[in-house]
Order: structure tokens, then sequence, then C-alpha cells
């Protein structure tokens, strides 16, 4: 038995190349054409979901909080709860009633770090949440205070420990001990 050719068999076998080849050049010459925006073609349309008469497009002035305007609330939080445990402080005469729910520890450093810093643990045993004042001394191996440090830990929940990190700039540099100098809740 033998097999036949079919007439159009050569024909097919140079028409196919001949079509890619056309087809390559159709598709290289739809993406020079022209375009009303970088990078999208003028028959490319980006579509929006429709907002309904309830809703409102964002503002310019509702904008997204930057890392920067969040870093700066923050700080400006933290200074405000140190100048409360500041003045808290000012009246205190000794150690104050807290020094026995506060602990610190030094948390290790490199030589070339501008601050040295300290974990400040404060564990409320009361009822209820609690305002915190904490001042914490930097002190060499001969027991020199070289920097204080004054922190507060606002609304402590009850029966709970809370962390929180004194900084000092003074005491960079330098091996130093903290210690919890005073503590007063109220």
């Amino acid at each position: 038995m033998s097999v036949k050719a079919h007439p159009f068999s050569r024909g097919a076998r140079v028409l196919v190349p001949a079509a890619a080849a056309a087809l390559l050049v159709a598709t290289t010459a739809a993406c020079d054409s022209d375009t009303t925006s970088e990078g999208t073609s003028s028959s490319v349309r980006t579509l929006t979901p429709d907002h309904s008469e309830h809703e409102e497009s964002p503002s310019s002035e509702q904008s997204p909080r930057t890392q920067q305007s969040f870093a700066a609330s923050v700080s400006a939080e933290t200074e405000r709860v140190r100048q409360e445990a500041v003045k808290r402080l000012d009246g205190v005469e000794g150690r104050g009633n807290a020094v026995a729910d506060v602990s610190v520890s030094g948390l290790p450093v490199a030589a070339s770090e501008e601050v040295r810093s300290a974990r400040v643990r404060v564990t409320n045993p009361t009822d209820e949440p609690a305002f915190y004042a904490v001042k914490v001394e930097f002190v060499d191996a001969e027991d020199k205070v070289l920097d204080t440090v004054v922190v507060g830990v606002e609304d402590a929940p009850p029966g709970r420990t809370v962390d929180v990190q004194a900084n000092s700039r003074k005491a960079a540099g330098v091996k130093t001990f903290p210690r919890v100098a005073q503590a007063e809740r109220g």
C-alpha cells in the first residue's frame, strides 16, 4: 500500500513559514504604534472601579502617613511621656514607690555605636492600668554616674510586663552598667 501525497502539501509547507513571518512583522509593527503615555498603546485602556455616590475619592490633604511623619509623631509622643515622667519624679523623695516593679538590663553594643541602651522592664502588679516614671543611671566600673535618663510608661496594663528602652549618648563608647535610680507608679 502506498501513500499518495496530497496535492496541497508542498504548498502548505511553503505557506506556513511565510504566514509565521507575516505574523511576526505585524506583531512588531503593533509594538511600535504611537503611544499616549510612556509604555501604553493608544488602544489600551485602563479601567478603574466606579465610585458610588456615597464614596468620595481621597483628597490631596488626606494622604497616607509617610515614614518620616510617623517617626516624628512617635518621637513627639515619646517626648511627651518622658516629660510627664520627669514631672512625676520631681517631687519624689528617695527611690520611689515602684522600684520593686522595675528591672533594667544593658543591651549589647558595638564600640562604634553612638548610644548606650538599656531595656527597662516594668511589671504592674495592681488591678488597674498605671503610669510609671523611671530614672535610669548609666554608671561606669568605678560606680561613677555618666548619665541619667528618665523614661515613662503610660497605661501599663495590670498584671503585665512592658518593655521600654532608655538611651544615653553621654555613655556611648564606654562600658556602663544601667541601674534603676528611681521608679514611681501613679
